[in-house]
């Protein structure tokens, strides 16, 4: 919540108050996506927990409710059993079957074309998707899209990510400036990644939850 309302405070002063219907995608180990309109949060993926919406390092993300009895009937897991499984066994671990939780050994995988490349490849589309996929269903919520934010872990420091969520995303009116967007990480200020034609402004924001504690 607090990274939301700082990016909902920092995008206002960006774009002069222009940008009203916002989709802020909170990318790290933990992940989660916002839409923000007129300063207030109209939705987000967290559900009870931050387990819902996007699929994460470890965690699952939104399934199909009837997968959690079927994998406690099969494996014999109580219910703490399958808490654990699906906070901490899952996501970017699960689907590359055990090989890493961490994007930058996935992405590292798949420049090098190493023997979890496959699985690599398919984690990160996966997450990419997904994301796509909630800033489609926000847009429609809000009736409209100014802008589409990227911060945290992987916002912030993935322009691999970046460029798979922002490709073919044309339809919203998002188009990515993949050069900038290349050399976008570890930035300790604003940038601007949506190209000269994007009519959905990009930004990636480094977000500062100290700042408004």
């Amino acid at each position: 919540g607090t990274s939301y309302r700082y990016i909902s405070k920092k995008v206002a002063e960006m774009t002069n108050g222009e940008a009203r219907k916002v989709v802020v995608c909170h990318i790290g180990s933990g992940a989660s996506l916002c839409a923000i309109e007129d300063g207030k949060c109209m939705d987000t993926t967290m559900g009870l927990t931050p387990l819902d919406g996007v699929m994460m390092g470890t965690r699952c993300g939104s399934i199909d409710p009837a997968i959690v009895t079927f994998i406690m009937k099969n494996e014999g897991f109580t219910p703490d059993e399958m808490d654990n499984y699906m906070n901490k066994k899952c996501g970017f671990l699960g689907v590359t079957h055990g090989y890493s939780s961490d994007s930058r050994d996935l992405e590292k995988s798949i420049r090098e074309n190493d023997e979890h490349r496959a699985d690599a490849v398919k984690a990160t589309s996966v997450m990419a998707y997904q994301i796509q996929k909630f800033i489609g269903s926000y847009t429609a919520a809000m009736n409209g899209l100014d802008a589409v934010v990227f911060t945290a872990g992987m916002g912030e420091n993935n322009p691999e990510l970046r460029e798979r969520v922002c490709t073919n995303m044309e339809f919203f009116g998002i188009k990515i400036d993949s050069e900038k967007n290349a050399k976008a990480h570890h930035q300790s200020d604003v940038v601007e990644l949506s190209a000269p034609d994007s009519r959905v402004k990009v930004f990636l924001i480094p977000t500062n939850e100290e700042l408004m504690i």
